[in-house]
């Protein structure tokens, strides 16, 4: 967690930039991980002279957390953050909202990525970049999460086109924040990369 930390203040999960420095952490925590195991070793190697000690043993196990990391930084390597302008565009509509950035969703068929959402109650809006994002798909798959998690009613729309997503925060400006919202929030959070 301190590694992280050195990195950049975006490392919170639903943070502007949060991918990107995510990505950073995950590659330098692999090769540090891998670094460890091939002194461990390396030190046993030169203390023995041979390759059978209990060092390399520790080393190989060293391998396991290592590779785990491997894993997640290959996944965060897939994806980045929201554009820093389209980002600033947001910023200027969503005042007074709960929004979360740089939003990976991950179900059996397809990852979404989300650049942004914004949540108000039982309505949460999004954006993505990807102009060829499935819409309904990405709905039913958290329709049946939020369910599960016992949230009935939330209405999800996701939309790829900037001008009309910041219209809708405008919109959801105007309501009264519902009882709710902070819940989803926590929901959303704990499904995505």
């Amino acid at each position: 967690m301190q590694l992280r930390r050195l990195f950049s203040t975006d490392s919170v999960k639903g943070s502007k930039g949060y991918l990107d420095s995510q990505k950073k952490y995950e590659v330098i925590r692999t090769v540090l991980y891998f670094g460890i195991s091939l002194s461990l070793f390396v030190a046993g190697y030169l203390q023995t002279k041979d390759k059978a000690n209990l060092l390399t043993i520790v080393a190989v196990l060293g391998c396991l957390p290592a590779s785990k990391s491997a894993v997640s930084a290959v996944m965060y390597l897939r994806y980045k953050s929201l554009n820093g302008q389209t980002a600033e565009k947001i910023e200027a509509h969503c005042q007074g909202l709960a929004c979360l950035y740089d939003m990976v969703f991950t179900s059996y068929k397809k990852n979404f990525v989300v650049g942004h959402l914004a949540v108000c109650g039982n309505t949460v809006c999004g954006y993505s970049e990807d102009s060829g994002f499935q819409e309904g798909e990405f709905g039913r798959h958290i329709d049946g999460i939020l369910k599960m998690d016992g949230h009935k009613g939330v209405t999800v729309k996701i939309f790829t086109s900037l001008s009309k997503y910041t219209e809708r925060l405008d919109q959801m400006r105007e309501l009264k924040e519902e009882a709710g919202t902070g819940a989803v929030l926590v929901t959303l959070k704990s499904v995505a990369l």
